[in-house]
């Protein structure tokens, strides 16, 4: 047997995945723009890659897990690199739809500030391992010094692999999303066996002995040893399992400040796809506002949080499918009291069909957090031809060593 040709070539740039890419296209993971590299060409993909030539701006991975694990792809490229190519992800997305603006400097998280995260766990004949899957693999790698998580995080991996111990089966591993609170560790299970009485026995035995804020077993609540509180301004809120939160604390401050900035002195703010209150219940310290998200529980959690705080203003909440019925122009300008500004944070579809109303209704301010460019660019797009300026975008990076990229973004309405 003879061994496979070698490829050399030299990346141009990086793929939205992280990828070098040369011409051909060749794809190239783990490589920077500039490197000559030579592999075994399978497809559009290379293998087996050597660097030849290494950027000036690669740098030794600092987790000794990178190899292995697929949980981070952009250790190798130093951190101004990556703060560039971010920020030039957003500057080349908007470029596509012809816009222009001001780029405020990158905020990036620090390393070991990620509060969430879903590790997967499986059994072993030996016991249980919790970690990350390897890139494009089923293959689970241990993260006994994982440079992402919070030091919280990390004391959860045992957690986890005793909750595999008690309740997963040997064919699928479980999926155990972890997010620290004011009150412990708060955590969701999916994937285990289904629960009988010894089983629910078992977890709740095990909320005690860890000392867990809360359990969720596939939804089903198993024990809550305090309620997992977040701190949302002046607020304290329990949002339901697996709520979403932003990922870092000093992402989420970052995004809050620039909200904060944007709405300035408005007086009546409508907060859409408002989560828990990650905003909602900051602005209220200034401004009356009007939560809507799809899903009652967060609702729920939101306004009960807003009722046990002090000093807040008046906050009302609506349980509304944003994508399926947006709030119409007469929605936000009711009996003439119109919302002086909005705050919209949707998923990474972004939110066509509630900007569209948007433009219409002509609100004079709009914060506007994504977390993918290219669908915030076409959002953009729509708003500025209606009229809006795109005064500055700031980009933050709370996905740190990842291709994520989030950001705010301020509009005006200027005609």
């Amino acid at each position: 047997m003879t061994n496979a040709a070698r490829t050399t070539a030299t990346i141009d740039r990086l793929g939205h995945q992280g990828d070098g890419i040369a011409p051909g296209p060749l794809y190239a993971p783990r490589t920077l723009p500039g490197e000559v590299i030579s592999g075994i060409a399978e497809g559009q993909s290379l293998s087996d890659i050597r660097i030849e030539t290494p950027s000036g701006d690669r740098v030794q991975a600092p987790c000794r897990h990178y190899k292995s694990c697929g949980g981070c792809q952009l250790q190798h490229a130093s951190d101004d690199f990556v703060a560039e190519w971010k920020s030039d992800v957003v500057r080349n997305a908007l470029a596509s739809r012809g816009l222009e603006t001001e780029f405020r400097p990158i905020l990036t998280s620090p390393a070991r500030s990620r509060r969430r995260a879903t590790l997967s766990v499986k059994r072993t004949k030996k016991g249980a391992m919790a970690g990350f899957h390897g890139r494009a693999s089923d293959i689970i790698t241990a993260i006994s010094d994982c440079h992402l998580l919070a030091p919280e995080l990390m004391a959860a991996i045992p957690v986890a692999e005793d909750l595999a111990m008690i309740g997963a089966s040997r064919k699928a591993p479980l999926a155990v999303t972890v997010t620290t609170s004011n009150m412990g560790l708060d955590v969701l299970v999916k994937n285990g066996k289904p629960l009988d009485g010894p089983l629910r026995i078992e977890l709740a035995q095990a909320t005690e002995r860890h000392k867990l804020s809360r359990l969720t077993w596939d939804d089903e609540p198993i024990g809550m040893e305090q309620p997992p509180m977040q701190s949302f301004g002046p607020a304290q809120v329990c949002p339901p399992p697996g709520a979403f939160l932003q990922a870092t604390p000093e992402g989420e401050a970052a995004l809050v400040a620039a909200v904060q900035e944007i709405v300035g002195d408005a007086r009546r703010v409508a907060d859409l796809f408002a989560g828990c209150g990650t905003f909602s219940l900051p602005l209220a310290q200034r401004a009356e506002v009007h939560a809507v998200e799809g899903e009652r529980a967060m609702m729920q959690a939101l306004e009960q949080g807003w009722r046990k705080a002090k000093g807040l203003r008046k906050v009302t909440t609506e349980t509304r499918d944003l994508f399926r019925n947006p709030l119409l122009p007469e929605d936000l300008n009711p009996f003439g009291a119109a919302f002086e500004a909005v705050v919209i944070d949707p998923p990474r579809a972004g939110a066509e069909a509630q900007v569209a109303e948007l433009a219409k209704a002509r609100v004079p301010v709009i914060a506007y957090v994504s977390c993918n460019p290219v669908s915030f660019a076409r959002d953009a797009e729509t708003l500025v031809a209606a009229g809006y300026r795109l005064n500055w975008v700031q980009v933050v990076d709370q996905f740190r060593w990842s291709t994520h990229t989030e950001l705010a973004a301020s509009l005006t309405l200027t005609r």
